[in-house]
Order: structure tokens, then sequence, then C-alpha cells
């Protein structure tokens, strides 16, 4: 990495002459004189040992490193106003961030989130998800729910439900043999081994199959055809309320708890209280 970087005021101004062909253009485009671009270029000039433009007279055309140098400098440009203007959403003042894992997004969340929006319209949902669990001490998260949070410093922690699991297939594949279904193997709770020590019957599950770290791609794989897997009784409801998937056992082990981590300075947020009784009275009906 460079020990030093041209000042950025002097990389726009190349740009904008660049650009524009012209030096008294680009001055009249950044609101300043055309001697300051020309010093600015100078500069840049000096800075990179090689110069940028050729010149004759009042007219510039690029050399082969100010080409090289105009590709870069619009990508970094261009990179640095998305940026900025991403910085946005932090000044929203009714913007609640939650964070929560792909799976519960996208199988549970997602289906709802029509009817939490007209319930709570000044909320202003960010919806951040992510595989990991967030450090909600250095992150800027007011509330995590997953399935696979414990306690951390300066968060209230709070159960919310106690997830069951079953096996389950795709309707179609209830046709086939058992000893001809692909097993769909998950991980934690998710993986048979579970399902084994918590006493669930066979359904003709097997060690070999197809893996899967993500348990919304574990449920997606099941409702699609592709094998017998072990499901959350929470996020499969919709597509087993669609007919995509059908469950083998009348059977139900412990499954994970889902829980809620709420950030000290949201703790008394309407906004975060908002979501969270939106989000208890959701569960309860589940």
């Amino acid at each position: 990495m460079l020990k030093h970087w041209p000042p950025l005021n002097a990389l726009r101004g190349f740009e904008a002459a660049a650009r524009l062909g012209s030096f008294h253009k680009a001055a009249e485009a950044l609101n300043l004189t055309q001697s300051a671009i020309s010093q600015q270029i100078r500069s840049l000039e000096t800075y990179l040992e090689q110069p940028l433009f050729h010149r004759s007279g009042r007219s510039v055309s690029l050399t082969d490193a100010g080409h090289d140098l105009l590709s870069t400098t619009q990508s970094l440009l261009q990179h640095l106003a998305v940026g900025i203007r991403r910085l946005d959403q932090y000044r929203k003042p009714n913007q609640l961030v939650v964070n929560t894992s792909p799976a519960f997004a996208r199988h549970w969340l997602l289906p709802r989130l029509a009817d939490f929006h007209q319930r709570c319209r000044d909320v202003d949902l960010w919806l951040f998800t992510s595989f990991e669990v967030p450090d909600m001490a250095t992150e800027t998260i007011d509330l995590a729910i997953r399935d696979d949070l414990s306690v951390q410093a300066e968060c209230s922690f709070n159960v919310l439900y106690q997830d069951q699991l079953y096996p389950a297939c795709h309707p179609a594949l209830l046709q086939t043999p058992m000893s001809r279904r692909t097993t769909l193997h998950g991980e934690r709770e998710m993986d048979w081994s579970h399902w084994q020590l918590e006493g669930g019957e066979d359904v003709g599950q097997q060690g070999k199959g197809l893996n899967f770290s993500d348990p919304g791609l574990l449920l997606d794989a099941a409702s699609e055809g592709l094998g017998i897997a072990l499901v959350s009784q929470l996020l499969a409801r919709r597509v087993v309320e669609e007919g995509r998937l059908q469950a083998l056992s009348a059977q139900r082990v412990r499954g994970p708890a889902w829980a809620c981590l709420v950030h000290r300075d949201s703790q008394d947020d309407p906004l975060a209280r908002q979501f969270l009784e939106w989000l208890k009275e959701a569960l309860l009906s589940d």
C-alpha cells in the first residue's frame, strides 16, 4: 500500500479535465479557476513523476499514463460517491436496524413483512442478514433475532420461541421407496444425529447424501424434492401450507431456541418496542 496518497482534490481535477478534454471546462464544472486546475494537475504529475496530458496551446489530450489513471480514478470516485450516499441511511430518524439469519429472514420474516409495515408505518426497518452472530458492542445494530444467540454485554437477552424439528420431504417423493430417497444433511440441530439422540424414529435417513450449512437452503432443497431433511417447524410452516413439504413422522424433537438481543441504547426506543411487540404476537400465532 502507498505510504502517501495524492490529494483527492487533485484526482477530482484530473478526472474532470480528462473527461471534458479541457482545463477550462473542468474549472467551470468544479467551480474553480483554471489556474487552480492546472496547479492540481501539475502537483499530481510531480507526485507520479510523469506527464498525464499532452499540452498544445489551449488544447490538451491524455498520455498513455493519463488514460490508465483516468480509468482507475473514475472507478475510485464512483465507489467513494456510492459509499458516501450509503451513509445517508444512518441519518434516518426512524430507522431500526434488525439483524437475523438468512434462513429466518427468507422463510419466516419476509412473508410477514407486509403485515409489519402495515401496522408500523413509522418504523424505517433495515433488515441486515448474516451467517455469523453480530457483535452488538461494535456493530450498529438495534436488535438481533436468531437461533444461535447467547448473552452479550450491554444487551438484554430473551428467548422468544422454542422450535421443534421433524423429518419432511416434498409430497412427490413419498412415492419413492425409502431406500432410494436422498438424505439431506444440515448442521447443529438439523443434523440427523440430533434426531437420533432425541429418540427420533427411523425414516430411512442415511449417512451419505447432500449437505447444507444454511438451514434455509436445506429447507429449500427439501421443498424442491431433492430428498428428506430434518426441518424447523417454525421455518417450514409456509411451505407446508403451500403443499410443497410433508412430514414423514408425527414425532417432534427439540429444536433451536429463537432469541432476541436488544442493545441497551435501543431498550427504551419506541421503534424497537413496536417491532418486538409485533414479533412476539406473530410468533405466538405460529
